[in-house]
């Protein structure tokens, strides 16, 4: 079920990156209802949207555009001091309704394949556990995919993307337990180190953006709210290396 089958589209910028330049792998959901409609988008010349790998719901993986050539998966998006994602990375779409058309977990071929193609492509292009975004991790004022379903605990274990280490017993205490104003800003600078970019003076934006870490990291409760729970998950991140 791992052999890669071609199925290429013609949604790419024509000119070549350097390898060198392969910075990220970045992960989707396709949030249609059937993968015949989202193949479908992905090889429309008019939709101006692709990726480089499309993960079916059996687990079949087809690459839709060389690695070296920029496919049109991110959009505006920003990670540290980068813009425009599309530059440095591999895009990754993985077949789900997502939550406009009832959300489901990703079915374990789906991510066996998510860790063998993370793993390639690690060893590819030298890339590192925090070199693994979500789409909602570079676009948080727009985008919610791959979702809190996505399996980001499980596949940190095989070095594919950063989990803190903090027990979860512990940090159930700790949640929704309010913080002071100094602590907030510690959160917030926290989420800038991880790589968030937080619009200043915009409280929509701080929201989407904590909405977005706890996507990933605190799947349980998304409400956009600090709390002690998530200052502890970002300073444990940020000492692991998330920065």
């Amino acid at each position: 079920m791992n052999e890669i089958k071609q199925f290429y589209t013609q949604n790419f910028d024509p000119i070549k990156r350097k390898k060198r330049n392969i910075k990220f792998l970045v992960f989707h959901y396709t949030g249609m209802k059937t993968e015949k409609s989202a193949l479908e988008r992905l090889t429309d010349n008019n939709s101006k949207v692709s990726c480089h790998y499309f993960i079916k719901k059996n687990g079949s993986i087809i690459n839709m555009v060389p690695d070296l050539y920029i496919s049109w998966h991110a959009g505006i998006s920003n990670w540290k001091k980068l813009k425009e994602l599309n530059k440095f990375s591999i895009g990754i779409e993985i077949h789900n309704p997502g939550h406009q058309f009832g959300y489901k977990g990703f079915n374990k071929k789906q991510v066996n394949s998510v860790k063998y193609l993370s793993l390639k492509l690690a060893k590819k292009y030298n890339l590192k556990n925090k070199h693994y975004l979500g789409h909602s991790d570079i676009a948080p004022d727009r985008k919610k995919d791959p979702g809190e379903k996505f399996p980001w605990e499980f596949l940190s274990k095989y070095q594919i993307g950063l989990w803190h280490c903090l027990d979860k017993k512990l940090l159930k205490k700790y949640r929704l337990k309010k913080i002071n104003n100094s602590d907030k800003i510690l959160f917030l600078r926290n989420l800038s180190k991880i790589g968030y970019i937080i619009k200043k003076n915009k409280v929509s934006s701080i929201s989407c953006v904590i909405k977005a870490f706890q996507r990933r990291f605190r799947p349980k409760l998304i409400n956009g709210k600090s709390d002690l729970e998530c200052l502890e998950i970002t300073k444990n991140l940020v000492k692991s290396g998330f920065n």
